[in-house]
């Protein structure tokens, strides 16, 4: 079977949810891949709820719709509510544990809890927390190989703010190593 991953990230807005879904479509392509990325935004851009459905496939997308995934990152409680049934079976569910209560999670889904917002102000700011959740999902899920993660966050975070690249790449790599302890 051709290979095809379905993410959902979901979380308030502001979060960097949006920014988490098109680093792994922009991945994707970097990978020859096709890929399709939908934003859903609730009332508010900041602060409001807001979740993308991103996919990657060999093939092409028949539709970017997508009600169950393989891989979900939630990052606030609301969407935990909204997304925690989205996994298929034997599906990855990463979430911020420093934003989010989850003690009674389903065993059928591999659960990763991240306290991806301490972790990112010990990268240096708590606006990297998405990037170490993406950098979970990559080493968790493989929906895109980790190279083309780190190309991807050098490629488009690198240029717009070069500053921040050693904190991005960092706290990427911190998200790695979080799912490989995890998957041992």
């Amino acid at each position: 079977m051709a290979f095809y991953k379905e993410l959902i990230a979901a979380g308030f807005g502001g979060q960097g949810v949006m920014m988490l879904g098109q680093l792994v479509a922009y991945a994707g392509m970097y990978e020859g891949r096709n890929v399709s990325w939908i934003p859903s935004y609730g009332p508010e851009m900041r602060g409001g709820t807001a979740n993308c459905s991103t996919v990657v496939s060999e093939e092409p997308v028949g539709s970017p719709v997508i009600s169950k995934c393989d891989v979900c990152v939630v990052m606030n409680h609301p969407s935990l509510d909204k997304f925690k049934d989205a996994p298929r079976p034997g599906g990855v569910l990463v979430y911020d544990s420093d934003l989010v209560d989850y003690p009674d999670h389903r065993e059928d889904i591999t659960v990763i809890p991240v306290p991806a917002d301490s972790l990112a102000r010990e990268c240096g700011s708590s606006k990297v927390a998405n990037i170490i959740l993406l950098g979970v999902v990559v080493a968790a899920s493989g929906i895109v190989s980790r190279e083309a993660a780190k190309h991807v966050v050098e490629d488009k975070l690198g240029k717009k703010k070069p500053q921040f690249l050693p904190m991005n790449i960092k706290a990427l790599e911190v998200g790695f190593s979080i799912a490989d302890k995890f998957n041992k």
